[in-house]
């Protein structure tokens, strides 16, 4: 069976990374308050090599953006954390016989940087970012490229494990996949339910290993 997961917010805990790499980024440089404000709220969704570039432009600054852009890839793989219960839990999925992916939107070089950092990489069996084909959730195609990369196909059924209303639970859905949802963000009106409802991942992980999948 196909599991495939989210990853900020889902398997790990993007905003607190957040927080700590900007802080450092922004200490490191001796910027003031503003660019820092500015910088933080450019990447409180997400994060892109473009960001880096506005910024360059709307401070004045004179190293190259690319420069920037690898100095944050590194600090937040450095910041970003994983639940060892998360770890163990996929560990006890793959003893199971799960195929694990991660279908997650976000810049291929940071979203696998966290995977590296965290020790999620070698306990999946495919990852597939939006960078890699210019395309997000709920887009079909990301869901297929995750499959794909597992040696899977969406027509042999599976599971998305997600935070997002939208882009994880409706997506997934239309994507022929039945959906676990973490509960925390608002739900919108007229999306259907997923089906199941829980706090974190782990008890995401909990209700595959005991069967509640069938």
């Amino acid at each position: 069976m196909l599991a495939l997961f989210d990853l900020d917010g889902t398997l790990i805990d993007r905003q607190a990374a957040l927080a700590d790499a900007v802080t450092a980024f922004c200490h490191a440089h001796d910027f003031n308050i503003p660019l820092e404000q500015w910088l933080r709220a450019a990447l409180a969704d997400r994060a892109n090599l473009s960001d880096f570039a506005r910024l360059r432009t709307e401070f004045g600054l004179t190293e190259p953006a690319e420069h920037l852009w690898e100095e944050y890839v590194d600090l937040i793989a450095g910041a970003v954390t994983c639940q060892p219960e998360v770890l163990e839990g996929l560990r006890q999925l793959r003893a199971a016989a799960w195929t694990i992916g991660i279908a997650t939107n976000g810049a291929s070089d940071i979203q696998r940087a966290k995977l590296d950092a965290v020790g999620l990489t070698d306990l999946v069996d495919g990852i597939a970012a939006s960078g890699d084909l210019e395309i997000r959730k709920p887009a079909r195609e990301l869901f297929e490229l995750a499959a794909s990369r597992c040696g899977r196909t969406l027509a042999e059924g599976g599971w998305m494990i997600g935070d997002n209303p939208a882009g994880d639970i409706g997506g997934g859905r239309q994507a022929g996949l039945r959906t676990i949802w973490l509960r925390g963000r608002p739900w919108p009106d007229g999306l259907h339910n997923a089906d199941h409802t829980v706090d974190d991942a782990i008890h995401a992980i909990g209700i595959l290993l005991n069967g509640t999948s069938e």
